[in-house]
């Protein structure tokens, strides 16, 4: 069995500030993102047609195909060279990923799909600089093109940065995503290994009791205020070619800052359970579970409100902060296996089938507790229990 190294070495982290922005950068950023925009635009439309015609469209020839755009308008070649060049890469990233996921031959529901034309009012601005395009000075930050921002800084940056993303979100507010080498912060050995299983009812359940985490739900809290903005916003909704009234606008306002405070407070939790596992134990055998199909099915409510991707995401980048070590573990047949002597049921329980019981052994327990327990015999992290577990079971891999 595949086992996982610790996390150590220095790894890349980003650091988010909120933005203070005049009217002038105010108007020098939304021109930026304008051109940058028609760049992604500009590429999608030769993709297709070089698809259509059977030619190849690399990034090499989208960046020499940049340079004559330039060229050819003033107004483009008025703009900062970086922004549009990082436009053209990661358009290049995003249609080379989706044309791997096509030759792999991967189900739709799992495929990126290929990239698409970006619309001036459904896309928020969003300015990628490397670290020729912008500098720190006197505390603000300085974009190509004479762009001065005030950055609100809320801690230091632990290293330069190598590159920033400048973006607006929902709400209006503008921020500056810094890209930096973060050195891993290790934390006192306890020697402990805990297992996390994902789930819906529960959030994330695990084989102590005291770290199990249990549905937040900020989103059902918020359901009923965001359905009356956004019932204010269908009546409101303007016609086709019409300016949006102010009425539209304060309601839009408003149902965006409905999602943003549900996702802040998943955030939040998530954050502050990723510490406390991560300050408890040493090694962690997480299921590696890919939520994604749950948006079609009738727990697909609740499993957004979960937001499982995030708070795996989160334990995952606690533990590489401070050096503790993850092993990812296949989910398949996890509800099936006992985790006390491994034996496997014929037949996939039914999920309202709450409590697992062995018919090898006759060990009883909940269904996700033992599934935990099924993460740390897996990855090797409970002698006591693998006498006779399926340690040959699907792969582990380190969470790298």
């Amino acid at each position: 069995m595949t086992t996982a190294t610790g996390i150590r070495e220095t790894g890349h982290a980003r650091f988010t500030f909120r933005l203070r922005v005049s009217s002038t950068a105010l108007s020098a950023l939304l021109d930026e993102a304008d051109r940058c925009r028609w760049v992604w635009n500009q590429c999608v439309a030769t993709s297709r047609a070089a698809h259509r015609s059977g030619e190849k469209c690399g990034p090499a020839g989208l960046d020499r195909m940049l340079t004559g755009w330039r060229a050819g308008h003033e107004w483009l070649g008025a703009g900062g060279s970086v922004p549009q060049q990082q436009a053209v890469r990661d358009f290049a990233a995003s249609r080379a990923k989706a044309l791997k996921d096509i030759k792999a031959r991967l189900p739709l529901r799992r495929r990126a799909g290929m990239p698409r034309l970006k619309k001036k009012d459904r896309t928020d601005p969003s300015l990628n600089y490397t670290r020729r395009g912008f500098r720190l000075k006197d505390g603000r930050l300085y974009l190509a093109g004479g762009i001065a921002l005030t950055v609100v800084w809320s801690r230091r940056l632990p290293s330069d940065p190598s590159s920033v993303r400048v973006y607006r979100d929902s709400l209006g507010h503008w921020y500056a995503s810094f890209v930096v080498r973060a050195e891993t912060l290790p934390l006192a050995g306890t020697g402990e290994a805990i297992g996390i299983d994902w789930g819906v009812r529960d959030l994330a359940t695990t084989t102590s009791d005291a770290h199990d985490l249990p549905h937040p739900g900020p989103g059902k809290k918020a359901a009923d205020r965001l359905a009356r903005y956004q019932r204010m916003m269908a009546r409101r909704m303007p016609g086709r070619g019409q300016a949006a009234s102010k009425g539209y606008r304060t309601s839009k306002r408003q149902a965006a800052k409905a999602h943003k405070k549900a996702v802040r407070q998943r955030q939040d939790t998530a954050r502050k359970w990723a510490k406390q596992v991560v300050r408890d134990f040493d090694r962690l055998a997480v299921e590696n579970f890919r939520p994604k199909f749950l948006a079609k099915s009738t727990m697909a409510r609740k499993a957004a409100d979960a937001a499982i991707a995030s708070a795996k995401s989160e334990l995952i980048n606690m533990a590489r902060k401070h050096g503790r070590i993850v092993h990812l573990v296949d989910p398949a047949h996890t509800t099936m296996d006992c985790g006390r002597c491994g034996a496997r049921t014929k037949h996939a329980l039914p999920l309202s089938e709450r409590t697992y019981t062995c018919t090898a052994c006759g060990a009883v327990s909940p269904r996700d507790k033992n599934s935990a327990r099924v993460m740390l015999v897996r990855a090797g992290l409970d002698p006591a229990g693998a006498d006779r577990g399926r340690l040959g079971g699907p792969p582990v891999r380190p969470a790298a």
